[in-house]
């Protein structure tokens, strides 16, 4: 469940960045109110922890992802 929620927040921040890399918008900052504001940066936090979590998914078997 852990992986899925990790994964989830990647993908999210991914989209994110996306967003920023193509139109220059940012879009957890506009809902949070700029990226200085400390909801923004949690959220960013959140998203960072997810993706070193997401790192441990690259050494385990495929079988142990799956679950």
């Amino acid at each position: 469940m852990l992986d899925r929620i990790a994964l989830i927040l990647v993908i999210i921040g991914g989209l994110n960045w996306g967003s920023i890399g193509i139109f220059g918008f940012d879009l957890v900052a506009w809902i949070c109110g700029g990226q200085g504001s400390i909801i923004a940066r949690i959220i960013y936090t959140i998203v960072g922890i997810a993706a070193i979590w997401c790192i441990s998914l690259l050494f385990r078997k495929r079988n142990e992802i799956l679950e």
